[in-house]
C-alpha cells in the first residue's frame, strides 16, 4: 500500500495561536481556567486541555465572578463580551484574526445601512459570534435555495460575508445565486474563507484522483474537516472523517492500493502520524508526502494576554 500525505494539512495559524494562548494562560493563571466554547473543534485537543484543568463552558453564568476566561478561536458576539464585563471576568481573546476580519466587516456594513447576507452553517460557533455583531441587519443562508427565498428592505443595499471554514465550491454556488438576485451586492475586497481552509481543500482536489481512499483526520463538529471529506466524496473517492487511529477499520482497505491522508485545520499532527504508523505496521505502507502549497503564516498572541504576561515572555 502507498500513502500520499497531503501538505499542507493540520493546524493553521489561527489554531496554533489559540492553543499557544491557552497554554500560556494556564501557565500564568493555573487551573481552573475557563474557555467559552471549545478552544478549537477537535476532540483530542479539548480532552488534553480538560485534563490540565481547563473548564469549557457554554454560558458566561458558569464562570465564577472575577475568574479568567478565554474566548475560543471561533469568536464571540458583543453580547457575550458585555456579559463577561458584567461579571468582572479577566477576558483573553483567542479569536482567529481572520474571524475578527469578518466581524469588522459586519460592523462596517451594518453602520453603512446594508442588509448583510452571511453564508454559513446554522449553529456553528463562528456564525453565532458573527451574527451577534449586527443581529438586526444580518440574514444567514446556507444554500442557493435559501437565496431564492430572501426578502430584503432594499435590494440595492445588500452585502455578503462568509464563514471562514466553508467549502470554496459550495460558497461560490451561493455567491453566484446572490449576484444573480442582487446584481449590485457588495462584498469585502478580500475573500473571507481563510487561506488554510482553501489550501487544504486545494490539496484534496489535486491529490484525491491519485488515491483509492481518503482519510481525513478531524472531529465531526469541525466544519473545515467535514468539507475535506465531502470534497473527496464529490470527486468519487470514498472518504472517512475520523478523530484518530482507534476509528480505523481494516475492511476499508480491501482492494485499496493508495490512501490519501489529510487533516483539518484543528487536527494535531500526532493523530496523523499515529494513523500513518498503523498503516505502515498493518499494511506495509510506504509514504509519499506531496506539498501543494507552502504556508508561512503566523499570528502573535493577542494583546489581552501579552499585557498580562511578564515583560519579555510574550512572543
Amino acid at each position: 500500500m502507498k500513502i500520499i500525505l497531503a501538505n499542507p494539512r493540520g493546524f493553521c495559524a489561527g489554531v496554533n495561536m489559540a492553543i499557544e494562548c491557552l497554554e500560556r494562560a494556564l501557565e500564568f493563571f493555573g487551573p481552573p481556567l475557563y474557555v467559552y466554547h471549545e478552544i478549537v473543534h477537535n476532540k483530542f485537543v479539548v480532552e488534553r486541555f480538560r485534563k490540565l484543568g481547563t473548564v469549557f463552558v457554554e454560558s458566561i453564568d458558569d464562570v465564577p465572578e472575577g475568574a479568567p476566561l478565554l474566548y475560543s478561536a471561533h469568536g464571540v458576539s458583543p453580547q457575550v463580551r458585555e456579559q463577561a464585563r458584567g461579571r468582572n471576568l479577566v477576558a483573553i481573546d483567542a479569536t482567529c484574526p481572520l474571524v475578527i476580519k469578518v466581524h469588522l466587516e459586519a460592523i462596517r456594513y451594518a453602520r453603512d445601512g446594508y442588509t448583510i447576507i452571511l453564508i454559513g452553517h446554522e449553529g456553528h460557533d463562528e456564525v453565532i459570534g458573527t451574527m451577534g455583531e449586527a443581529p438586526g441587519q444580518m440574514i444567514l443562508v446556507e444554500t442557493a435555495e435559501d437565496v431564492e427565498r430572501l426578502e430584503v428592505p432594499d435590494p440595492d443595499k445588500v452585502a455578503y460575508l462568509t464563514q471562514t471554514t466553508l467549502s470554496v465550491d459550495d460558497a461560490n454556488i451561493v455567491i453566484a445565486a446572490l449576484r444573480k438576485k442582487y446584481p449590485r451586492i457588495a462584498n469585502p475586497p478580500k475573500d473571507d474563507i481563510c487561506y488554510a481552509t482553501q489550501n487544504r481543500q486545494e490539496a484534496v482536489r489535486e491529490l484525491a484522483a491519485r488515491a483509492d481512499l481518503v482519510l481525513v483526520l478531524g472531529s465531526q463538529n469541525s466544519s473545515n474537516s467535514r468539507r475535506l471529506a465531502e470534497i473527496a466524496n464529490t470527486l468519487g473517492r470514498p472518504s472517512h472523517l475520523i478523530d484518530g487511529v482507534t476509528e480505523i477499520r481494516d475492511e476499508w482497505f480491501r482492494g485499496v492500493e493508495t490512501v490519501l491522508i489529510t487533516a483539518g485545520a484543528s487536527a494535531p499532527e500526532e493523530v496523523v502520524q499515529e494513523c500513518v504508523e498503523y498503516l505502515q505496521r498493518n499494511f506495509d505502507a510506504e509514504i509519499q508526502e506531496v506539498t501543494i502549497r507552502q504556508e508561512g503564516v503566523h499570528f502573535p498572541l493577542p494583546r489581552s494576554l501579552r499585557e498580562l504576561l511578564p515583560a519579555g515572555s510574550a512572543r
